[in-house]
C-alpha cells in the first residue's frame, strides 16, 4: 500500500482504533513500515473467552463497544478534561452487562436486541 493509499485509510495524523475480528498482529504487521504508526490502537481477538453470550465475548477480548469507545476517548485530545468520566462509564456499562449475563444467562435487552437506526 503506497503512503498515499495509507493516509487515504487512516489519514495521515489522527489516532485510529481498530476493531478486528481476528488476531491484532495481522494488523500490526500490515501498517508495519508506514509512518506514525504508534498512533495506530488494535483490538482484536485475543485467545479470551468460553461458552458464554455473544456480548461477553466480546467483554472478555476487551473487544465490546465500550472497550472501543473508552479506547478512542483516550486518544482525542479535546476530550482530556471529561477523559476519566466517560472512561469511567464505559467501565461501569462493561461490570453491569457481566452481572445481568451471569444472573439472567444473557446479555442486557439494550444491547441484545440492539439494532442500528437512521
Amino acid at each position: 500500500m503506497t503512503a498515499a493509499e495509507f493516509a487515504g485509510l487512516f489519514t495521515a495524523d489522527k489516532p485510529v482504533v481498530f476493531a478486528f475480528h481476528g488476531y491484532q498482529r495481522a494488523i500490526h504487521e500490515i501498517v508495519h513500515g508506514h509512518p506514525d504508526v504508534d498512533r495506530i490502537h488494535v483490538r482484536g481477538f485475543n485467545e479470551q473467552g468460553t461458552t458464554t453470550t455473544p456480548f461477553q465475548m466480546c467483554v472478555l477480548n476487551s473487544l465490546s463497544r465500550f472497550h472501543l469507545a473508552a479506547e478512542a476517548i483516550r486518544r482525542v485530545p479535546r476530550l482530556r478534561g471529561r477523559a476519566p468520566g466517560l472512561i469511567a462509564d464505559c467501565d461501569a456499562r462493561i461490570q453491569e452487562s457481566v452481572a445481568y449475563a451471569h444472573e439472567h444467562l444473557e446479555d442486557p435487552p439494550d444491547i441484545r436486541d440492539w439494532v442500528w437506526t437512521d
